[in-house]
Order: structure tokens, then C-alpha cells, then sequence
């Protein structure tokens, strides 16, 4: 008897880095003769398509941009009223699609951390649900806590002190925000409350995938007791691409430059990349900027520093002495994966806790932003550049990459998930 496709609803929140694992996941299940499709802001629908995946808009191109240049976007508290506020808008919106798209009998759904709509989809319609975290931080532990912007319970302190610094972070921050969001949309659906979604409601799921490595973040043992851990996902564009022509001509011109990123989830970068440009003048090292907003880097840029609106990490960074980046779990495993030394300035979300492992790892080094100055960035490439220790560091934690099957094993679960049910 012929079995028919599965019809895979993924729903992905966030920006470039986000998206991307979820491009790859849709690609990967298409090729294997089911029906993904994607849902997503509107500035991904040609990454989505020239990987052949279908696609639909949730949120204008326009709206991402105001929003990446929201001044509380990147901020370690604020910014989840930001997030609300891009989840309040597309909410209603966003539901009528995807309840439109249910097949009875033959639909799974697949959403992101912060997609909390699959998660109301799923119970309304009964459907097989997955849930996809990115990084290891949005787990919450009463162990080894993760980082976060502000001060945290250390590993010695109480767990009942850790399970209440999590309720008042539920109460004070999650709940008015993410919290109330949430439910004002689930009630206009018939769906009870949910009165802390950070906390156990998050992992509800039939199926829950880490998309990082155990050796990255070690099990703890309240996180969920089906959580798979398949690896990093590692896709950063379709087959056949690569590096521009001009930087492509510029690596050629001289040494191993170092490469700058604030992430794509931001677009008010100027004081990041004027001091990484001074930074490079003091050390005596290239630099390649790495942003799509021109306004955001000094002008004219001196001679041995160039701008480029978007290059694969995968191509650039093993090219490269060093890579100063934001702490994006993406562009972490990137570097990782590359074996380049990694100077990392965190600003929120999951940055700090990705930083603090890949600096634990021995392969790179964190600044905060109140420090990343011109000298203190120059002295710490100096480090990073000449340290034998540190190269060989990044050799080693590359060498684990050699084997990865990250997407292949989420996809195994994924279907063995749909056969289950």
C-alpha cells in the first residue's frame, strides 16, 4: 500500500541564524519524498526557495527591518517586550494560515523556541508536535544554570533558590510580555492559558531536539527526559554558493584576516564595527565587516578593511585568524566547526551562555560591551592570533565536527515521531 507524504508545517521564529537550521531540516524532508513547508518572516523567502522549499510569509520584509532596528531589540530584558510585540502582530494572522493548512490525519508540525503557535496548533487539532531549541540556555535547569546578562544562582547555591529565581523570572519578565502575548492569543482561539510558557509548557511536545552537541552542553537531569541531542545543524546556505567576488579577491591580497559580525539580528552596529576597525589599525590585522547595513560601519574604510553584506561562515571562516562575533549559537557552532579563535561580545538572549562554553572550551576569549574598546579588542586578537594553545584548542573541538549528521538524525526522529502517532 502506497503511504502518503506527511505534511510537515515548520514554523521558525527569528532572524538569519534562526531561520536557517529549519531551511535545512525542510530541504532535507522534502528529499525525502514528504511535504514541508515553511513559515517564516518574509526576508527568508529566497533562501527558503533556492533550497526548494516551499514557502509563506508570516510578517513583512518592512516590519523586520524596524524591528532589527528596535533599540531594546538586543537588550538582556527588554528585548522580550520587543519579541511580543512581533509576535502580537503577526498572531492572528499567523493562525488562519496555518489552521487553513491542516490536513486531517497527515499533518506534523515542527516549530522553533519561540513559535509558540505550534504548540496551540498541535492541541487544538491533536496533531504530532516537535519542538526545536537552538541553544542550550532556553533549558531550564535547577543545576548548572545557564548564563544570562545578569547576575544567576551559582552551582553551589540551593536548588530551591534556583527554582525561585525562575519564578520570579517567569513573573517579573516572562509573564507581562511573552506571557501575556501568548495568552491573549490563545484565547481568542478557545484555548486555556498558560500560565508560565518558559517553564514546563515550552517542552510539551511529542518530540523535543537540542541542535547542539552533548560535549557543547552536558545533559543536565531535569532537562526533558526525551530531549535528543543529534549535533549543530550546521547549514549556512544552498549548495553552490560561495563567497562573493570582491572577498574573495581580497583574501587572496594579503594574510588571513579577521572577520566582524553583530549578528543579523540587529542593525545598529556602528560603535561594534567603528572599534573594530580601530582595533585592526592597533593590532596590524585585516578585517572583513560582515554586515547588510552600510550605515552601520565607518566611512571610507581604511586600506586592509572591507565590507560585505553576507558571506557562508562555512567558506570565510577557515580562511580566517580570528572571528569576533556576537555569541549567536549559529555563529558559534560555525567558528567551532572552522577551528578559528573566537573573541565574543554578547549582548543578550543566549549569547552570554554560548559564549561561556565556547570560552570553557579553551577556544576563544569574551568581552563585554561596556569593554570592547579599540585596545582592549586589539590586545585580545594579539592573544588569540600568536596563543599555540588556543590554535591547537580549535583544532582538537573542529576535529569533532568531522563526522556531523546533525540535520539526517533530526530528521530520522522527525519521521519515526510520525510513524509513532
Amino acid at each position: 500500500m502506497k503511504v502518503l507524504p506527511l505534511k510537515i508545517l515548520i514554523v521558525a521564529a527569528g532572524s538569519h541564524g534562526d531561520v536557517l537550521p529549519f531551511i535545512a531540516l525542510g530541504a532535507e524532508l522534502k528529499r525525502r519524498g514528504h511535504e514541508p513547508h515553511l513559515y517564516a518572516i518574509a526576508v527568508f523567502e529566497g533562501l527558503a526557495r533556492s533550497a526548494g522549499l516551499p514557502f509563506t510569509a508570516l510578517g513583512t520584509a518592512e516590519f523586520y527591518d524596524t524591528l532589527l532596528r528596535h533599540p531594546d531589540l538586543n537588550h538582556p530584558i527588554r528585548s522580550l517586550g520587543v519579541m511580543a510585540q512581533a509576535m502580537d502582530l503577526g498572531g492572528v494572522d499567523a493562525w488562519g494560515v496555518l489552521n487553513a493548512a491542516v490536513v486531517p490525519g497527515r499533518t506534523l508540525v515542527v516549530g522553533s523556541t519561540l513559535a509558540f503557535i505550534t504548540r496551540s496548533l498541535a492541541e487544538r487539532h491533536g496533531l504530532p508536535a516537535v519542538t526545536v531549541h537552538l541553544a542550550p540556555s532556553v533549558l531550564r535547569t535547577t543545576h548548572a544554570l545557564p548564563r544570562h546578562g545578569g547576575p544567576v544562582p551559582g552551582p553551589g547555591a540551593p536548588r530551591w533558590l534556583k527554582r525561585m529565581f525562575w519564578r520570579l523570572v517567569d513573573t517579573l519578565v516572562v509573564a507581562p510580555t511573552l506571557g501575556a502575548t501568548l495568552n491573549r492569543h490563545r484565547q481568542a482561539v478557545g484555548l486555556a492559558p498558560v500560565r508560565r510558557p518558559m517553564d514546563a509548557w515550552l517542552n510539551q511536545a511529542d518530540l523535543v531536539l537540542g541542535l547542539f552537541p552533548e560535549w557543547f552542553a552536558p545533559r543536565q537531569p531535569d532537562w526533558p527526559a526525551g530531549l535528543a541531542l543529534p549535533g549543530f545543524p550546521l547549514y549556512d546556505s544552498a549548495p553552490g554558493t560561495g563567497l562573493p567576488p570582491d572577498l574573495e579577491a581580497f583574501l587572496a591580497a594579503g594574510p588571513p584576516p579577521v572577520a566582524f559580525t553583530t549578528g543579523t539580528a540587529t542593525a545598529r552596529g556602528l560603535d561594534f564595527f567603528s572599534a573594530s576597525v580601530e582595533a585592526c589599525r592597533l593590532a596590524g590585522l585585516r578585517g572583513v565587516l560582515l554586515t547588510r547595513h552600510a550605515d552601520q560601519v565607518p566611512c571610507p574604510l581604511p586600506p586592509g578593511v572591507i565590507r560585505v553584506d553576507y558571506a557562508p561562515f562555512s567558506h570565510l571562516l577557515p580562511r580566517c585568524a580570528a572571528f569576533v562575533h556576537h555569541g549567536g549559537i549559529g555563529t558559534t557552532s560555525q567558528a567551532l566547526a572552522a577551528g578559528v579563535p573566537q573573541l565574543i561580545r554578547p549582548m543578550a538572549h543566549d549569547q552570554f551562555d554560548n559564549a561561556a562554553r565556547a570560552v570553557a572550551l579553551g577556544v576563544g576569549a569574551q568581552l563585554s560591551m561596556r569593554r570592547y574598546r579599540p585596545a582592549a579588542v586589539a590586545a585580545a586578537l594579539g592573544h588569540l592570533t600568536t596563543a599555540t594553545a588556543v590554535k591547537r584548542r580549535c583544532v582538537d573541538v573542529s576535529a569533532r565536527f568531522v563526522a556531523n549528521t546533525a540535520i539526517g538524525q533530526a530528521c530520522d526522529l522527525i519521521l519515526a515521531l510520525a510513524r509513532r502517532c
